[in-house]
């Protein structure tokens, strides 16, 4: 919280540049998104209740005029975040000119990325990826509503837990939970929680209770 309104008064400062709203969490995000329709968000990739990645995926489904920029402690997501169509990917420690610059480039319809990232892709002579052609290679993938299950399960909610986050019943946790071990061909919960924190769904920082 300390992190976001220091966030926000510091691009408040910023000429031309107006804070039309916050959210705590990835759902939030996405409700407000849809209300108040801003030309620029940036969105932390570690989100509770509903992940940055699959938060920017539901924005730019819904609200397809706001561009996305992912802000994130680690570089480690940068080709899946072009694969959702967002415009940029800043890591945490980049400099309030860099990120001012990337707000305004964005609004612009220009991509932008954290200078260390993008050094990473010229060092090792690589393009940056290109949406369509990371979409050309994605294999099926479990629905936005079992991630969002995956993310409270990988974060130790029980199935009642997790069932009045998302306004479901018990059973289609446990629906949830088994199409996602039958897609990603793993068989426990432990499983679940390390492929979450694999996929950028959940940081690894988060305080987990594995079954």
């Amino acid at each position: 919280m300390i992190v976001r309104e220091g966030l926000r008064s510091l691009l408040q400062a910023e000429a031309g540049i107006k804070v039309v709203g916050e959210a705590q969490t990835g759902r939030q995000a996405v409700q407000l998104t849809k209300e108040l329709r801003p030309d620029v968000l940036v969105m932390d990739i570690a989100m509770p209740l509903l992940n940055g990645l699959e938060a920017t995926r539901q924005i730019l489904k819904s609200v397809p005029a706001t561009k996305v920029l992912i802000l994130s402690a680690h570089s480690d997501d940068v080709e899946q975040v072009i694969g959702l169509g967002a415009a940029g990917y800043l890591l945490k420690q980049t400099s309030l000119e860099d990120l001012s610059k990337a707000i305004r480039g964005a609004h612009k319809g220009n991509k932008f990325f954290s200078p260390t990232i993008a050094r990473r892709f010229r060092h090792h002579d690589r393009k940056l990826p290109d949406r369509k052609e990371h979409l050309s290679k994605r294999v099926p993938r479990p629905t936005s509503r079992e991630l969002e299950a995956l993310q409270l399960i990988a974060e130790g909610k029980a199935n009642k837990q997790t069932a009045a986050e998302l306004g479901i019943s018990i059973k289609t946790v446990e629906k949830h939970r088994q199409n996602l071990m039958a897609k990603l061909n793993i068989h426990e919960i432990s499983g679940l929680t390390r492929y979450a924190i694999a996929a950028g769904i959940i940081e690894s920082s988060v305080q987990l209770t594995i079954r």
